[in-house]
């Protein structure tokens, strides 16, 4: 295995770590604005796109190839 791919996989796996990080946060901000009433629209909007890109850190891949 070479140092380039070893490195590529570090990189992928931070890019990862990173977009699920980055989503966890935004479920907790959505969480926490939904508690009010008047934040709620706005809470329920953060939350779940922090979920969407969660699950986006978890299962896509981001170096371009396709599955098939």
């Amino acid at each position: 295995m070479s140092a380039a791919a070893v490195l590529r996989g570090i990189a992928g796996l931070c890019e990862h770590a990173l977009v699920v990080a980055l989503g966890f946060v935004m479920m907790v901000v959505g969480l926490g604005l939904g508690v009010t009433m008047i934040m709620l629209p706005a809470g329920l909007v953060i939350g779940l796109m922090g979920f969407a890109i969660f699950v986006t850190g978890l299962f896509v891949r981001f170096d371009g190839r396709s599955a098939s």
